[in-house]
């Protein structure tokens, strides 16, 4: 497959809600397979449609020593507990920010089959699919930021594998 190029703010693309995924062809496998790559490329954790371009309800997320996961049409279903979490975005490069994710979440959606899954995640996995979701939905952790202050510049050495 190919590594795509990442959006980065202020790309408009990013601010839209994506469209539903009606049909799973052989493009809609190949953009997966590639967005996996380019999760691994930029040592990210997840990455959303949106994210290379594309307006459609589709996420990867491939954490560190686990089976990499493809939804399509995802949503969340049931959340638990809470925490503050230290996130950062490969579309928003150079900074972090303090947000607050659930401590587990239940998300719906299919897999590349068609087949309808649901999926049980906790720590990083459960707060890479609240990050990609909300990228579907037009959304920015920076948009879930109590303050200014909880955003803070880093430098490239700092930075880490992010949602």
């Amino acid at each position: 497959m190919a590594v795509l190029k990442v959006r980065t703010t202020p790309d408009p693309v990013l601010r839209k809600k994506s469209k539903r995924i009606s049909t799973i062809d052989a493009s809609i496998k190949k953009l997966a397979s590639s967005m996996i790559e380019t999760t691994h490329d930029c040592a990210g954790v997840g990455l959303a449609a949106p994210q290379v371009g594309i307006s459609l309800r589709l996420i990867v997320i491939c954490p560190p020593e686990q089976e990499e996961l493809v939804l399509i049409n995802p949503e969340v279903v049931r959340r638990k507990g809470e925490r503050v979490v230290h996130e950062g975005c490969l579309s928003i490069p150079g900074y972090f920010g303090e947000v607050k994710r659930a401590e587990s979440v239940v998300v719906k959606g299919l897999d590349l089959a068609g087949k309808g899954v649901r999926v049980r995640g906790e720590g990083l996995v459960s707060q890479a699919l609240e990050h990609e979701i909300d990228h579907l939905n037009g959304l920015l952790y920076i948009d879930r930021l109590e303050s200014p202050e909880c955003l803070y510049k880093v430098e490239a050495e700092e930075a880490k594998p992010q949602p």
